[in-house]
């Protein structure tokens, strides 16, 4: 019987052993959890990954900051600006995406992603309505580079000086955000009905969609979760003078594809910056407990043409390339001198940040950012951050422009972020337990056998022991004396 016990104990030990490596080598759970985390992720009808990505849960706030002019006239004179960043003034934002349709079998899905912005102001240091900011003029610095050595020169001199407008304008934030009648512009609205008399940085924004997009569903590939294949009914943009400046790539930015490595750059297609750009691995973490990668944009995005060549496409016109850290955005925004960059000019070239005193950029507070948890591929966290700067520069044609330095002059930035929520973190935090316990059988049936193995090596010894006993005892005389 103790016979049948060691040979039993020895044999579940060794198979059990040899099983859950065998297991462990060739990843046999993970590899089950990994399909069903890809079969799961799909955009299709009734689907809790369906719904989510219709209409997100999680809150998303957007928090926008001013620059404040505070030396105008030296400004003129050639002054370095000087600058007092005001904010946040932070609105909750509403993005359901609506008119979904289903298309190509269900590998393609189409839809409209309106935005609503309800202003906050418990999140707010100010009234919008109220607060006032002194900042570039837009419309008077647009008017006059659209009509500098033009026949239009001249009428627009006069009026500017007819309607008193200067380099510099007062206006409120809400004016700013949202939009306010520009005489200037309303007077060129009348030769150009294509100019819009309203300016305001998000004018028409609020309450309206950026035009449809079409997604790929993930249906034939887990890879292609999400990813847009067309904006506007195009397939590509024409604002870049090559073929792969004017590609769409990647997602949208809020849903991304399960399974996600270190080692890939994520793709990501923006219409604010008018161009799609990649992040790449920064760190690991977790947020609300649940494990993370943080992607960052990587350096060459927006790095000058020495150190990214391929980034000479977004240097319009051809060869006009403002330095690293910063794009010209001009093309796509009706030829106002928009240009973006991150915010305090952070990872830009040091002589932008040199030219604008008030300047502080820090990764913490200006670093946009996505926390991926790798294995559903769901935002845990994240923050769009962008600023809004104008070219200004001497125009010796209108003296309003006095004798301003040349300068990327920041006007605005703005931080749109979000957070999981509770009920969808615990929801997530259900599925990776669950994913964790069918991962984790090797090391049970490895445990078992490890008991086992302890038990047979415990018999092992006791049958020796006895062993050895009745060796002494049969050694020893029958008759002692």
């Amino acid at each position: 019987m103790k016979s049948l016990c060691l040979v039993t104990a020895g044999v579940l030990a060794l198979t059990l052993l040899i099983a859950s490596i065998s297991l462990l080598v060739a990843h046999v759970f993970q590899s089950v959890v990994d399909l069903q985390v890809k079969q799961g992720t799909v955009l299709k009808n009734g689907t809790e990954t369906f719904e989510a990505w219709e209409d997100p849960p999680p809150p998303v706030y957007m928090q926008f900051y001013f620059f404040n002019v505070t030396n105008p006239l030296e400004v003129l004179q050639g002054a370095t600006p000087l600058v007092e960043e005001k904010g946040p003034y932070t609105y909750r934002e509403y993005r359901p995406r609506v008119h979904v349709q289903f298309l190509d079998n269900g590998t393609k899905v189409s839809a409209l992603n309106p935005k609503t912005y309800v202003f906050e102001p418990q999140k707010s240091v100010g009234d919008p309505e109220v607060d006032l900011i002194r900042t570039i003029n837009v419309p008077a610095v647009t008017a006059m580079e659209w009509t500098r050595a033009t026949s239009l020169q001249f009428a627009t001199e006069v009026l500017l000086l007819l309607y008193q407008e200067s380099l510099f304008t007062v206006r409120t934030v809400h004016e700013l955000l949202w939009g306010y009648k520009d005489r200037l512009l309303s007077t060129i609205h009348l030769l150009h009905p294509e100019i819009d008399p309203v300016f305001g940085f998000f004018n028409k924004m609020n309450g309206t969609d950026d035009g449809e997009y079409v997604f790929l569903s993930g249906e034939r590939n887990y890879l292609n979760f999400s990813r847009i294949v067309e904006w506007k009914g195009k397939e590509s943009l024409n604002w870049w003078t090559t073929k792969s400046c004017n590609m769409i790539n990647g997602t949208d930015g809020t849903s991304f594809h399960p399974l996600i490595s270190k080692d890939e750059n994520i793709y990501i297609f923006s219409s604010d910056f008018c161009r799609s750009f990649y992040l790449v691995y920064d760190s690991s973490g977790s947020v609300a407990g649940i494990p993370t990668y943080r992607f960052v944009p990587s350096p060459m995005v927006f790095a000058n043409t020495t150190i990214n060549p391929d980034n000479a496409g977004f240097c319009v016109p051809p060869g006009n390339c403002p330095g690293t850290g910063v794009l010209n955005v001009s093309i796509c925004k009706q030829g106002a001198p928009i240009f973006l960059s991150a915010p305090h000019f952070y990872q830009a070239e040091q002589k932008f940040i040199e030219d604008i005193e008030g300047m502080h950029p820090t990764k913490e507070y200006h670093e946009t950012f996505v926390d991926i948890n790798p294995l559903t591929g769901l935002v845990l966290q994240a923050a769009k951050r962008m600023q809004i700067n104008v070219h200004v520069r001497k125009l010796p044609e209108f003296f309003e422009t006095g004798n301003i330095r040349t300068l990327i002059f920041p006007v605005m930035y703005l931080n749109e972020s979000v957070l999981i929520d509770e009920a969808s973190a615990s929801k997530l935090k259900h599925v990776l337990l669950e994913a964790s316990v069918v991962t984790g059988i090797p090391f049970v049936i490895m445990a078992i056998g490890i008991v086992f193995g302890i038990v047979f090596i415990v018999l092992v010894c006791r049958s020796r022991g006895v062993s050895e006993e009745s060796t002494e005892e049969e050694r020893s005389p029958l008759i002692r004396t």
